[in-house]
């Protein structure tokens, strides 16, 4: 890729391996980089059999001309003939600056957009490539940190690529200006008070004035510190996943507490690396880590990150769900046999059909949706006895953080059923169905599945 002039076939070396791809989809800002990617995977597109392209533009709504934007790709992708998705990102800053909470956001659609073995391709260049190394050196990164932007990396289920990371902006402006190609100018861009845009606008070219080559230097260090990462995960491997009574995925605690707190660190952090997470910092992994070496088996010691939680419970440190809502409260609603209901906070809850255990329940009848207030009593079948919900959910190690956001079923003050965990011993329990009979299995469905790959 080291022509003086950018083609579409500077991509061929990536883009044969990835013909077999049902689905190519181009991330699409309406940006310099992004349209001139788009331009060259179509070119590319109409000399080879290539999979289908498709472009997705995710619109943040955090600018006042978003939907001109949205609007401006729309049109460039229909002169192109190229099919446009166009979610809209829902931004929640979390204490993040709102640049880190829409690219949270954008990556996210981005991954449950991918399907089994798709690509997604984004604009990222060598002056991207650069600014991203010295915001994190200046940031104290770590190996994995410095080694920076890989060409390729998993994605949910599908592939991320980046063609264009060997090339440098001024490369792409000369292809724009040669194709007459038209692209948004983002005016958030000229502000020097966002870190990046300082670098660009303000340190970049002092840097060049003195040492032109410094993109390709930065480039061969950053590929350096990847291979030496590279080793560092094969001596230090992530620890196994395990996950929580709830499905929460997690690491054991053992290891964490059985080794220096150096190889606690890297292992955690290959861990997250894993599921498409950010390291921490550095200062509060080593005191997550600290805490957990020295904490009571009753402690909770939780390391809180601007894009995830983690926390101990019992032997275990778990990736906290994303939960988005509070949990329904001192709200109780209904619910028929054979209906479905939309839970406050997410998550549905429905009573199906079953000629095995279930509930017995009279033609309309409903019962209650309500959730832990304290104070609940029930008993599991098979448990020989009743006790209070909380005793029973710390037996079953429902960790803290769900307790209160598993629907109960009431029905004239009696407890039926906990989430679909269980049922309870009562006299609407049936071991099964009479002949013409129908007895109803609760079905919970929990959508607040923390992110992992």
């Amino acid at each position: 890729m080291a022509d003086a002039l950018l083609t579409h076939r500077a991509l061929d070396v990536l883009l044969v391996p990835l013909l077999d791809a049902p689905r190519w989809l181009v991330g699409l800002s309406g940006g310099l980089d992004s349209t001139v990617l788009l331009q060259l995977l179509s070119d590319w597109c109409q000399h080879n059999a290539a999979p289908p392209l498709h472009a997705i533009h995710v619109n943040h709504a955090l600018q006042a001309d978003a939907d001109d934007w949205q609007l401006h790709c729309e049109r460039l992708c229909e002169s192109l003939q190229i099919p446009l998705l166009s979610p809209r990102a829902e931004v929640v800053a979390r204490g993040r600056g709102p640049e880190d909470a829409a690219r949270e956001a954008r990556y996210g659609l981005f991954e449950r957009e991918l399907r089994d073995g798709e690509i997604l391709f984004l604009g990222h260049h060598a002056d991207d490539q650069v600014e991203t190394f010295l915001l994190r050196l200046l940031r104290g990164a770590g190996v994995q940190g410095l080694a920076a932007m890989p060409v390729t990396r998993a994605l949910g289920r599908g592939t991320l690529v980046r063609p264009l990371l060997q090339q440098p902006r001024s490369k792409l402006e000369h292809y724009a200006a040669a194709s007459r190609l038209a692209w948004i100018e983002d005016p958030s861009n000229s502000d020097t008070a966002i870190n990046r845009n300082y670098l660009r606008e303000t340190v970049l070219p002092v840097l060049a004035a003195r040492w032109p080559g410094y993109r390709q230097t930065v480039g061969r260090a950053s590929a350096h510190i990847a291979s030496a990462a590279e080793q560092l995960a094969e001596a230090v491997p992530a620890p196994p996943t395990v996950y929580s009574a709830m499905g929460d995925p997690g690491v054991a605690l053992a290891p964490l507490v059985s080794c220096s707190p150096g190889e606690a660190a890297l292992g955690l952090r290959h861990w997250l690396r894993a599921a498409g997470l950010p390291a921490p910092d550095q200062a509060a992994l080593d005191e997550f880590l600290r805490q957990l070496g020295g904490a009571a088996v009753s402690s909770k010691p939780r390391l809180q990150c601007s894009a995830y939680t983690l926390q101990r419970y019992r032997e275990g440190v778990y990736l906290l769900p994303g939960f988005e809502e509070e949990a329904g409260g001192d709200v109780s609603l209904s619910l028929a046999a054979g209906g479905n209901l939309e839970l406050p906070g997410g998550g549905c809850m429905s009573l199906a059909p079953s000629r095995a255990e279930g509930l017995r329940l009279a033609p309309g009848e409903c019962v209650q949706v309500s959730w832990r207030r304290g104070g609940e009593r029930c008993c599991p079948q098979g448990r020989g006895g009743s006790a209070s919900l909380k005793k029973i959910l710390q037996e079953w190690a429902i960790p803290p953080w769900w307790r209160d956001r598993i629907p109960l079923l009431v029905l004239e003050g009696e407890l039926l059923a906990v989430g679909d965990l269980w049922l309870c011993d009562s006299g609407r329990w049936a071991a099964a169905a009479e002949p013409g009979e129908d007895l109803w299995q609760p079905r919970w469905e929990r959508n607040f599945t923390a992110a992992f790959d």
